[in-house]
């Protein structure tokens, strides 16, 4: 290059045509060699077949989760049918056009002011413990003679108000809301609470409330955040 020379501009310099770049079986007037042009073709025919497998099987994964889940007030007996000392189980539907599988069992008292220190509202005027164990989701059972909930899988013990007392558990276990209609009980959905005692949305098994927890793992946008209107 002669001294003082300005560069010539490489991009102008570059031919569009593979015929004046230099490529081997090029053909006059051509921009995209046939081996690029057939290799972005099958690149496109595998993104989509990919696609056409993928989307249907996140749509089918992600749909729940946008999905709010419907729970309606479920009568459950009388208030002369529970007492302040012990619990009384009920059945009731969690999930509904499914049969036995969407039962579940909770158990049942009238709120105590020597021991239920939670601040008190119409909707926990009755307490109703959920059976699942915050551990990995096995029932648990009412042990009358001790007074605590106690879950045989994994060894899970839990006091007469439902906190955990050991054992492998993270959480308390879940409530229900509860009212009173009349002289009736009824029942709502289930939300999850912290050592506190703190309402939360429902959360799985496994996922803990305390501290950073509740940050960790946030609610599902299928689980209801207040008790339903009717």
């Amino acid at each position: 290059m002669v001294p003082g020379a300005v560069p010539a501009d490489k991009h102008q310099q570059k031919s569009p045509y593979t015929a004046g770049r230099g490529m081997p079986g090029a053909f006059e007037g051509e921009t995209v060699t046939r081996r690029r042009l057939m290799t972005g073709g099958v690149h496109g025919l595998g993104i989509a077949a990919t696609a056409a497998f993928a989307l249907p099987a996140l749509g089918f994964a992600l749909g729940p989760v946008f999905e709010r889940t419907k729970f309606a007030w479920q009568p459950i007996g009388s208030l002369a049918d529970f007492n302040e000392e012990t619990y009384v189980p009920r059945v009731i539907t969690i999930v509904a056009g499914i049969g036995e599988a969407g039962k579940s069992t909770a158990y049942v008292r009238l709120r105590n002011p020597a021991i239920d220190t939670e601040p008190e509202d119409e909707f926990n005027k009755v307490i109703a413990i959920s059976t699942r164990c915050n551990h990995l989701g096995c029932p648990v059972r009412f042990t009358q003679a001790a007074g605590k909930f106690i879950c045989p899988c994994h060894g899970g013990v839990y006091d007469f108000r439902g906190l955990r007392e050991g054992g492998p558990p993270v959480r308390p276990l879940d409530r229900f809301y509860t009212r009173i209609v009349g002289r009736q009980v009824q029942i709502g959905p289930r939300y999850s609470v912290n050592s506190q005692l703190r309402r939360f949305s429902p959360r799985d098994p496994g996922e803990p409330l305390d501290g950073i927890g509740q940050y960790l793992y946030p609610a599902r946008f299928s689980t209801p955040k207040a008790p339903p209107k009717n």
